[in-house]
C-alpha cells in the first residue's frame, strides 16, 4: 500500500513542479513589467538611479533566478546605471521646453511673413457703402416681393396707391491703395449702386471717396480719395500674376466681417480659372487662404510685399470660408486700371466668332488632337474674323503666342485687348496648322439698357434689352446653362413687342435661329428676308418661339 502512495506520488511530482515554475514564470513577468514601468517613469520624471528601484522592487526569488540564470541579460542595458545604456537622463525642463522661442532661431520664412505683413497693412483699406432703397409702403407684408424673378413669375408691381417707402442700406468690403494720389482699386460689387463711399485708412482716417470708373465685367472698380490734404499714402506695388507657380506662399489682406487689418496665409492653388459665374471675363487665382465676406477688394499679396491679385469671391456651402478663393489676377486688374483711368471705362476688342470648349466626343468626330482650345462654330458676317477668313471648324490654339485651352480664355483675352489692337491667331484647320493676322473691332457695351424702338412703326417699338450677364444673371436669377442672350428689362405695356408676347425678364436666345449676344444684333436681324422676326425666347425655364410682324 505504501508502496503504491509513493508511486503515485513519484508520478504527481512532475506535475507539481511544473504548476510551481508556471506560477513563478507568471509572478516573475508581472514584477518584471512592473519594474519596468516603475523604472522608466522614475528616470524620466526624477531622473534616480535605476538599479536601487530595481532593487527594491525585485524580490528574492528573482534575484536566485539572476543566479541560477546568469545568461539572462537583467537588468536590460537601457535601465542600467548611471549613463543609461547609451540612453540619456531626461529633465523636466528637456520635456517640456519653453513655447516661447527666442525670435533669431525661428525659421527665416517666418520672419518674412512677419515683415511682409507689416510692409503691406498699411496699403489696405475698409471700404463701407450706403444707398437708399425705395420699395412699397406695404411690401413687408410680401416676403417674396423683393425678388425680381418672383415677382416677374406672380406678376406683382407696386399699384398706385401704395406710398414708396426709403430704407438705408449698408455693406463692408476692402479695397488696395494703387497710387500716393489717392486712388483705390476694388471690386465692381463692393461700390455698385451705392450713394456714399467712405473709406478708413490703417491708421483710423475716414475720407470720402467717388468712383473713377467701374467695370461690372470683370467685377473690378477705381475710387479717388477726396480731400485736398491727404494724409500720407503708401501704394501697394503691382506685381506679376503671370510668374506666380502653383503651391506659392500668398497673404490674403483685408477685412472680413468689419475686422480691418485681418491677414490670412495660403499657397496658389490654381489659376486661370473661369467658367466659375462670378464675372463676364474670368481667369482667377484660386488660393486656401481665408477669405470671408468684407474681404472683397482686398489684396492677395506675394512674400514680395507685390499685389498679385484682387480677392473676389469664395466658393461656399456656410457663408464663410471653406478653403476655395478666388482673385482677380494683377494682369487683368493692371489693364482695366489703366483704363479707367485714362478713358472712365473700358474699350474691349471685337473679333466677331461664336466659340466653344473642345470635348473628348467633338475631338474624336473632327479628327482633332487633344481637348484644348476654342472651337470656332460661327463667324459673323462682316465682322473682323470674317475679314481675315476664320472659318467655322477652326480651332484657335494661341492668340499672340500665348496658349488658348479653352472658350473663356480666347473670349477674356481678346476682351483685354484695345480695340485696333493687331493680333495673330494660331489655328488648327482640316489638320494643318494655320494662322490669320487681325485688327480687332470695338465690342459694343454690353450691359447698358438698349432701347431698340426708333419709331411707333418700329417692330420693336417699346423693347429695351441688355446683353446677359453675370450680375443679370444673379439679380435675375437666369440659369447659368444660357450662354448667351439678350435680358429684355423693359417692354412698354401695350407696345408693339408687348403685343407680340414678349414680357419683361424674357431671355431672348436667337433671332432668325442665329444666336444672340449683342443688342446690335437683334436690329440687324430685321434686316433679314420675311414678314416675321422670329425669335427664340427663354421664359420660366423653357424655350418657345414668339414671331414679331415686321409691317
Amino acid at each position: 500500500m505504501n508502496q503504491q502512495k509513493e508511486t503515485r506520488k513519484r508520478h504527481h511530482r512532475p506535475l507539481t513542479w511544473l504548476v510551481a515554475l508556471t506560477a513563478m514564470g507568471m509572478l516573475t513577468a508581472i514584477i518584471g513589467l512592473a519594474a519596468v514601468g516603475a523604472a522608466t517613469a522614475s528616470r524620466l520624471h526624477r531622473n534616480v538611479d535605476t538599479p536601487d528601484i530595481i532593487d527594491w522592487i525585485i524580490p528574492p526569488p528573482l534575484r536566485l533566478w539572476q543566479r541560477l540564470a546568469p545568461h539572462v541579460d537583467w537588468p536590460p542595458p537601457w535601465l542600467r546605471g548611471p549613463g543609461n545604456g547609451g540612453m540619456p537622463n531626461v529633465t523636466p525642463e528637456q520635456l517640456a521646453p519653453s513655447v516661447s522661442t527666442p525670435l533669431s532661431a525661428r525659421p527665416a520664412e517666418e520672419n518674412l511673413v512677419a515683415d511682409v505683413a507689416e510692409q503691406v497693412l498699411p496699403s489696405v483699406v475698409n471700404i463701407s457703402t450706403s444707398r437708399v432703397v425705395r420699395s412699397a409702403a406695404n411690401s413687408q407684408l410680401t416676403p417674396f416681393s423683393s425678388d425680381p424673378m418672383l415677382q416677374w413669375f406672380f406678376h406683382q408691381s407696386a399699384t398706385p396707391h401704395q406710398a414708396p417707402r426709403e430704407q438705408l442700406q449698408r455693406s463692408l468690403g476692402s479695397g488696395v491703395i494703387v497710387s500716393s494720389d489717392g486712388l483705390i482699386l476694388t471690386n465692381h460689387h463692393v461700390v455698385d449702386k451705392a450713394d456714399e463711399i467712405r473709406v478708413t485708412l490703417y491708421d483710423g482716417h475716414e475720407l470720402r471717396a467717388t468712383v473713377v470708373g467701374s467695370d461690372s465685367h470683370t467685377d473690378l472698380a477705381l475710387l479717388r480719395l477726396e480731400g485736398d490734404d491727404l494724409p500720407s499714402l503708401p501704394p501697394l506695388p503691382l506685381g506679376e500674376s503671370n510668374d506666380l507657380r502653383l503651391g506659392q506662399l500668398v497673404l490674403a489682406v483685408g477685412n472680413p466681417f468689419g475686422l480691418s487689418g485681418s491677414v490670412t496665409m495660403g499657397i496658389v492653388s490654381a489659376k486661370g480659372r473661369s467658367g466659375m459665374g462670378i464675372a463676364d471675363y474670368e481667369d482667377f487665382i484660386q488660393t486656401d487662404a481665408a477669405i470671408n465676406p468684407g474681404n472683397s477688394g482686398g489684396a492677395l499679396v506675394s512674400l514680395d510685399g507685390e499685389l498679385v491679385g484682387i480677392n473676389t469671391a469664395i466658393v461656399s456651402r456656410t457663408g464663410g470660408n471653406q478653403g476655395i478663393g478666388f482673385a482677380i489676377p494683377s494682369s487683368m486688374a493692371r489693364t482695366i486700371m489703366d483704363e479707367l483711368v485714362e478713358h472712365g471705362e473700358v474699350s474691349r476688342g471685337y473679333l466677331g466668332v461664336y466659340i466653344q470648349d473642345l470635348d473628348t466626343g467633338l475631338a474624336e468626330a473632327m479628327d482633332l488632337d487633344g481637348n484644348k482650345g476654342a472651337l470656332v462654330a460661327q463667324v459673323a458676317d462682316g465682322s473682323p474674323a470674317d475679314l481675315a477668313g476664320v472659318q467655322v471648324g477652326d480651332l484657335v490654339v494661341s492668340l499672340d503666342g500665348k496658349s488658348i485651352e479653352s472658350a473663356d480664355a480666347l473670349r477674356t483675352s481678346v476682351a483685354l485687348h484695345a480695340p485696333g489692337t493687331r493680333i495673330t491667331l494660331s489655328m488648327v484647320r482640316a489638320g494643318e496648322s494655320v494662322s490669320s493676322e487681325l485688327e480687332l473691332g470695338e465690342l459694343q457695351d454690353e450691359t447698358g439698357m438698349r432701347e431698340l424702338s426708333t419709331g411707333a412703326d418700329d417692330p420693336l417699338q417699346g423693347l429695351s434689352v441688355q446683353a446677359l450677364s453675370a450680375s443679370n444673371r444673379r439679380e435675375l436669377g437666369i440659369s447659368a446653362s444660357l450662354e448667351h442672350g439678350l435680358v429684355v428689362i423693359k417692354v412698354v405695356e401695350g407696345s408693339r413687342a408687348w403685343q407680340a408676347g414678349l414680357r419683361q425678364h424674357d431671355v431672348l436666345l436667337e433671332a432668325n435661329r442665329k444666336p444672340l449676344i449683342q443688342p446690335g444684333e437683334l436690329r440687324a436681324a430685321l434686316q433679314g428676308e420675311g414678314s416675321h422676326l422670329l425669335l427664340t425666347v427663354w421664359r420660366r425655364g423653357a424655350a418657345q418661339f414668339v414671331a414679331v410682324p415686321k409691317g
